[in-house]
């Protein structure tokens, strides 16, 4: 498993590469700012919901406020033979903190 920096990661969706974003909070986090196009999928029901994701050999981003969620998502994901994982550092807090924009649901 490896980790990256959410400049990293801006600079991978600004370049529109193939990866797969989870964000890996809860649903009243996730309404509260998201970065776009991350999935939700929170870690209290990460086991049963992660099944959407198919491709084993795909590129997946996980994410959470600071990253300790994520983390302990990807070895879930690991342990399932996900080969391609990467943790963001920081969570969305570096996010935000970098500056970068997060969407907010409509309500």
């Amino acid at each position: 498993m490896n980790s990256m920096t959410v400049s990293e990661l801006k600079e991978q969706m600004d370049k529109k590469e193939d990866l797969i974003l989870v964000d890996c909070r809860e649903l009243e986090e996730w309404n509260n700012g998201h970065i776009h196009g991350a999935t939700l999928i929170p870690l209290s029901s990460f086991e049963e919901d992660s099944k959407v994701l198919k491709h084993k050999q795909a590129k997946v981003v996980l994410q959470c406020r600071s990253g300790k969620r994520s983390l302990r998502a990807a070895m879930y994901l690991q342990d399932q033979g996900f080969e391609d994982l990467y943790n963001l550092e920081g969570g969305i807090l570096d996010w935000v903190e970098n500056g970068f924009p997060v969407s907010i649901p409509h309500t």
